[in-house]
């Protein structure tokens, strides 16, 4: 049986990006995914996803996030491959709505740069966009977008070359602990490892085993879509100038644009999709759910509601929640848990990873990662 001081089940951004921090310290690493990463079936692929720092869910997310641009830019400069692209992030919504107040409420704890623009003044700005007149907007400009795969693919590069095993296309079967080990059956062998960390995401639920007596995990499907730009004027505006749009258009409700970035006009709702599983969801976009995010994308940007491109199916592994779960398993002290990011964990990867090293090599939760531990579910 192999050995080695840490295995790291996934390799979507979390698992990959601790996968590379270990193997950057100088651990023995073997890492697993049942794929062969970067690839279409989790939550880590596709062209782009967004990084905030203006973060309406809890200030509490702002210095990570603001550490993980700095580790983004870095692993840019490493890489040599184009990983970010400022566009700047406008939250749009009434002045009461849990979105503007959120963003307002981090960008005041942290002393943000950012704009506060009535809807006049964000329909002269950005013509392409038709907020109704009884919304603001808080612009922004630090936001933009990352290059999810190539994100993932720039991590895994560089725990290779650090040394880390990695291993697609192999399923773990199942762990269990073994003295001070943990135990780790694969479909082709087993390994014995000093700590395990499951990143696993939407396959993380069948991977907590019986033992499990943490929060319930679920699984939601997110149906995205990529809209091609209508020839008008202001197709240009919304193709290449306009931020990222994040907006409320009801109560706890949320829709998001991504502007063109070669690939159509990325647009999708928030948290509105069906409890499902990673093994039977349904891979496919239905015409009805399509149409939903066109008719939403007709009321907000109606030069980027053109014909249909692309659409694809992400998936959400959410806490009760919906912040991130970061914690040893209840009943094994060396296995860990990096996931359930709740569908808004990409950004921060490597500076949870960062953190988490911590974690391993002192066995104390850093305060950083205190709001995502189990202590929090009782």
């Amino acid at each position: 049986m192999r050995t080695c001081d840490a295995a790291i089940v996934g390799l979507g951004v979390s698992g990959a990006a601790i996968t590379r921090e270990l193997a950057r310290r100088g651990w023995r690493v073997i890492a697993f995914d049942r794929h062969a990463p970067p690839h279409t079936l989790g939550s880590s692929h596709g062209h782009s996803r967004i990084i905030r720092a203006a973060y309406f869910e809890d200030p509490l997310y702002v210095p990570l996030v603001l550490r993980a641009f700095d580790l983004w830019s870095e692993l840019e400069a490493r890489s040599g491959m184009p990983l970010f692209r400022s566009t700047g992030v406008l939250n749009i919504g009434r002045p009461d709505s849990t979105l503007v107040r959120g963003t307002l409420a981090s960008v005041t704890a942290h002393d943000l740069p950012h704009e506060l623009l009535d809807a006049t003044a964000l329909r002269a700005r950005f013509p392409a966009f038709t907020p109704p007149d009884d919304t603001v907007g808080v612009l922004e400009r630090r936001g933009g977008m990352l290059a999810a795969e190539a994100c993932v693919d720039a991590l895994l590069r560089e725990a290779a070359q650090y040394g880390a095993q990695i291993h697609m296309d192999q399923p773990v079967l199942d762990w269990a602990p073994e003295g001070d080990t943990v135990r780790v059956r694969t479909a082709t062998g087993g390994v014995s490892c000093g700590s395990l960390v499951l990143a696993a995401g939407a396959w993380l639920p069948a991977l907590l085993g019986t033992s499990w007596s943490g929060p319930q995990l679920t699984v939601e499907r997110q149906v995205i879509a990529f809209f091609t730009p209508r020839h008008d004027g202001a197709s240009t505006t919304t193709a290449a100038g306009c931020p990222i749009a994040l907006w409320e258009y009801e109560s706890g409700r949320y829709f998001y644009t991504l502007p063109d970035a070669g690939h159509g006009v990325k647009a999708a709702f928030h948290h509105e999709g069906e409890v499902t599983d990673a093994l039977r969801v349904e891979r496919m976009a239905g015409d009805d759910e399509t149409a939903a995010i066109r008719a939403r994308l007709e009321t907000f940007s109606p030069a980027a509601a053109g014909p249909l491109r692309a659409t694809n199916i992400c998936l959400y592994t959410n806490t009760p929640d919906h912040r991130f779960l970061i914690d040893a398993h209840p009943a094994s002290a060396r296995t860990f848990i990096v996931s359930a990011c709740s569908g808004h964990g990409f950004k921060f990867a490597p500076a949870i990873a960062e953190e988490f090293i911590s974690l391993l090599e002192t066995g104390r939760t850093p305060a950083a990662l205190g709001p995502f531990s189990l202590d929090r579910f009782g």
